[in-house]
């Protein structure tokens, strides 16, 4: 049997029921004090989104909410939403888990790429110069 999930002994249900403020309360510092000052425009237009996408999903066609918004806090409202998180080239997938809650949307679409050293090619370095090509 899968263990269900708790936030701070609170669980997902529990954590859509509360308001605002008693969830805001349950939060790590940083997400408590950005949360404090209440949302921005475009964090309130984000949200407006998230509502629509979860009431088409109800009605059984899922909708990706795309958004540049790294910086929007994981309510659990927005659990089983897919969101698509810019990540400065493009819009990265990711699906929201009850996990999630209290991270920022950002944390989940990573805006680097790994390096991946190769062979040196022609005019790398001058130790390359006597690597034998193929």
């Amino acid at each position: 049997m899968p263990k269900e999930f708790m936030y701070r002994g609170y669980t997902l249900v529990q954590l859509q029921s509360l308001s605002m403020d008693e969830f805001i309360n349950l939060l790590p510092s940083r997400q408590r004090r950005s949360l404090h000052h209440g949302f921005a425009p475009e964090h309130r237009i984000l949200l407006e989104k998230i509502r629509k996408a979860k009431e088409s999903l109800r009605q059984g066609k899922p909708d990706t909410v795309k958004t540049h918004l790294r910086d929007m806090v994981i309510l659990p409202e927005m659990v089983a939403i897919s969101i698509g998180v810019h990540n400065g080239k493009d819009f990265v997938g990711v699906e929201i888990k009850p996990e999630m809650i209290g991270h920022y949307l950002g944390e989940f679409a990573i805006t680097n790429k790994p390096v991946r050293h190769g062979t040196p090619g022609i005019g790398a370095s001058r130790s390359s110069m006597y690597v034998p090509l193929k």
